[in-house]
């Protein structure tokens, strides 16, 4: 098939409702088809008299699947009488179960790994129930090969436990869910893509890496879908299509490349070193810089002057910065780089405008406009409810400041926080001018579009802690304007990730649409440190760092 994708479709718990799974799968083959298979994942048989007389039309070819469909095997005691036994065959015209585990590869070349049913707790296991023996059956042949990168696809009923780790949270209680056998088993076959069901929730986490950035080659990247079940009365997504081109016929550059919203490995766990203390395994490089690393040379004029009063700050072997009291860490640390932990080799180090002692300031990559900064904690904190008080007092301190500095050029000052698909705080800080709009057709700008999204902005008081009503772990989007007035969302599913710029970008506000992807207002290196630099000379008078 050579570059040409398949086109897949992946399935949570049919629990025997084929007419209906397969009716939906018939409307979008109409609409959006052809795909070339569908995967069904969790519990394909159900244990109703509906259920069994429905399978029966399937079984006896009075009725027949629309595609070509894999079923993985019983996740429970009552459905183990529907399969003929451990060996995958063929159940019915198009409906084929794979087995109780194994490798199933397509004429395309396409790798699909499985596990059917659940991770055993007792000796003997019962039928439904996988092994550490079956999982070892299954890696050592592939995982053993020196060649081998990683499957296409890993079909287990079951989700991997501490899937969520570095990654956005799932409406399922994480603690109690999953097998540790399958995020081992997840770990040790890279999949592309990983679906699981039985919790009856659509999750889709974001994509992870399958290596240490700056230790190992670059890999790709891992993504795990969890499917709800079929028909489900909350209308939780049950079916999920995507198009995959096998890996053994894919260019290794296209392969490996990372999409932005990438995390660290969930399924990576902190190792000791020879002296006993805990070391982590990911992102490791950092622990082999030396103890003084040099960041950031923010001195604005050389050979000093009246305000040439930059500073070399330093970073200690802990990511403190040297001359500050070390504080306590409240938040664990990641455990690789992130994009913008201060301590990070990979933070752009050109975008730095500014460095408190618990924050910076950076400017916006692809910014609404040219003075458009993001306020960061140095140290990895998700969120602002995540934020111990001397965090807190000192990004107050930068706004304070951006305020004035703002108001000096004419100009009000907006921020917003988005807590969704994010692993770090970014507080994003936009100027409008003064004559463009007031501050009240902001507010009405970021209602409107919020009605027409079916999101419903919450005004909260404006001495509200946003800590009392989105406890940590919460997605929310959160936009303060320049009255102090504050508007709030919890996010239930899905939210438009340039909500907020969107709003700025609008004819309502800024009336520069064509920057609300902040992807399409990328700049060359020299123009972004050209602009750093000016931004820097400007903002000096307000910028309360350098006084320390």
């Amino acid at each position: 098939m050579g570059e040409q994708p398949l086109r897949v479709l992946s399935c949570g718990d049919v629990e025997g409702r084929l007419t209906v799974l397969f009716g939906r799968v018939q409307s979008i083959q109409k609409k959006a088809g052809p795909f070339d298979l569908l995967l069904c994942v969790g519990e394909f048989f159900g244990t109703t008299p509906e259920a069994e007389a429905d399978w029966e039309q399937y079984r006896t070819g009075a009725k027949k699947a629309p595609i070509q469909t894999y079923v993985l095997g019983a996740a429970s005691r009552e459905t183990v009488k529907s399969f003929p036994g451990a060996d995958g065959c063929e159940l019915a015209d198009n409906i084929t179960y794979l087995g109780r585990r194994g490798v199933f590869t397509g004429a395309s070349g396409l790798q699909i790994a499985y596990v059917s049913g659940q991770e055993a707790r007792q000796d003997p296991a019962p039928a439904h129930c996988f092994t550490s023996k079956d999982l070892a059956a299954l890696t050592a042949p592939l995982a053993g090969s020196p060649k081998f990168r990683g499957v296409d696809i890993l079909l287990t009923s079951q989700w991997p436990r501490g899937v969520c780790r570095y990654g956005n949270n799932p409406e399922v209680t994480t603690k109690s869910c999953g097998s540790g056998a399958v995020a081992t088993l997840a770990e040790k076959l890279k999949p592309r893509y990983h679906f699981a069901a039985l919790e009856g929730a659509h999750y889709e986490r974001l994509p992870y890496r399958n290596h240490v950035v700056l230790q190992e080659n670059a890999q790709h990247v891992s993504r795990f879908i969890a499917l709800a079940t079929v028909n489900n009365a909350a209308k939780k997504k049950y079916l999920y299509a995507f198009n995959i081109v096998p890996m053994k016929t894919m260019d290794p550059s296209e392969l490996v490349k990372q999409p932005q919203d990438v995390t660290e490995n969930p399924y990576r766990r902190p190792a000791k070193d020879e002296t006993g203390q805990q070391k982590t395994s990911v992102g490791a490089a950092e622990e082999e810089e030396p103890s003084q690393q040099f960041f950031f040379d923010l001195g604005r004029k050389e050979g000093g002057g009246p305000r040439g009063r930059g500073r070399r700050r330093h970073l200690d072997g802990d990511g403190h910065l040297q001359g500050q009291p070390k504080q306590p860490r409240r938040h664990p640390v990641p455990s690789g780089p992130c994009w913008f932990c201060l301590a990070s080799p990979q933070v752009e180090k050109h975008l730095v405008v500014s460095i408190g002692s618990h924050c910076y300031l950076a400017l916006a990559k692809g910014g609404l406009t040219p003075d458009h900064v993001l306020i960061l904690p140095i140290g990895h904190y998700q969120s602002v409810v995540d934020l111990g008080s001397e965090v807190v007092e000192e990004t107050e301190k930068y706004r304070s400041a951006l305020r004035s500095f703002y108001r000096s050029k004419g100009r009000r000052c907006i921020l917003f926080e988005r807590n969704y698909r994010s692993q770090h705080l970014q507080l994003q800080v936009v100027p409008v001018p003064l004559d463009r709009c007031t501050t009240e057709d902001i507010k009405e700008a970021f209602m409107v579009q919020a009605q027409e999204q079916q999101m419903e902005l919450m005004e909260i008081p404006e001495h509200t802690d946003l800590k009392q009503i989105a406890p940590p772990g919460t997605p929310y989007f959160y936009v303060e304007l320049d009255s102090g007035e504050k508007l709030f969302y919890r996010i239930q599913r899905h939210f438009p990730l340039q909500f907020g710029r969107e709003v700025l970008a609008s004819e309502a506000v800024l009336n520069i649409p064509t920057r609300a992807d902040w992807k399409e207002c990328k700049q060359s290196r020299e123009e972004e440190e050209e602009n750093c630099k000016r931004l820097r000379d400007e903002f000096q008078p307000y910028d309360f760092a350098l006084d320390d």
